[in-house]
């Protein structure tokens, strides 16, 4: 399949991706920017596609990390990116079913994370012609719960789960993170302007921990000419973190 060369994170990042097919968006890379890593923490990534979202996590903070990519062709192109960063020796990437034990060969926990772009249009909805996208997109009846339980199961208690999903899906997701014991900490929007409704919502859970699920403030991604604000421009451009919750300052000593 034919490849076109790019980059992430402002020229940081070397970055392959098929031309056809799915195309990697922000999705990845915001939430990416969220997960509260720590230096030498184990993170699992489900439905990795090219490896944006294991690629920008690792350059902000180094982390040892496994990701699950169905897609055998994808997977190997996630390889690639991989090695292209120089970053084969702490992170990998296993083709197989993040649902199927069996399957998903080196992705043992546990893990200190785990985190997905999740396939999300709703089953009844018109597929994309095209199988790459509509793999990546099309999520079949109960395939939410299914990742959440088989990500969630693997992480130690304390571990946090997180997923970027449609605003319409935030109920949905919320349910799927408790029912795999990992309740819901908070909820992050992402406006795509300053006084338009969210469409993408990054939702958080913690394994086995007693919390309380807060609505944070968000990140508003464009100003009015269109352009990124600035503190979207530090993290789609600089890899900066995405910085939330009372608990991630906590933990960084704040």
């Amino acid at each position: 399949m034919t490849r076109t060369e790019g980059t992430l994170l402002g020229g940081k990042l070397r970055y392959a991706q098929f031309a056809q097919g799915y195309r990697t968006a922000l999705e990845p890379v915001l939430l990416a920017a969220s997960i509260p890593a720590k230096p030498g923490d184990r993170v699992l990534e489900g439905g990795t596609g090219a490896g944006a979202g294991l690629l920008c996590l690792a350059a902000r903070v180094p982390i040892a990390g496994v990701g699950v990519e169905q897609d055998e062709a994808l997977a190997a192109l996630a390889r690639d990116n991989l090695a292209a960063n120089g970053l084969r020796e702490t992170l990998s990437v296993v083709a197989g079913d993040i649902t199927d034990a069996t399957a998903c060969t080196g992705c043992d926990g546990p893990f200190d994370h785990a985190f997905a772009n999740p396939p999300w249009h709703d089953a009844a909805s018109t597929p994309s012609p095209e199988p790459g996208r509509k793999a990546a997109k099309q999520a079949s009846p109960g395939l939410l719960h299914a990742w959440a339980e088989a990500m969630g199961g693997r992480l130690r208690a304390g571990g946090t789960l997180s997923l970027i999903v449609p605003a319409a899906g935030v109920m949905q997701a919320s349910a799927a993170l408790s029912a795999a014991g990992c309740p819901c900490e908070l909820l992050y929007p992402l406006w795509p302007k300053a006084g338009r409704a969210a469409k993408l919502v990054i939702v958080r859970g913690v394994r086995r921990a007693n919390v309380r699920c807060d609505v944070q403030p968000g990140l508003i991604l464009h100003s009015e000419d269109g352009k990124f604000t600035p503190e979207a421009e530090a993290i789609l451009r600089q890899g900066a973190r995405l910085e939330h919750s009372s608990r991630d300052a906590l933990e960084r000593g704040l």
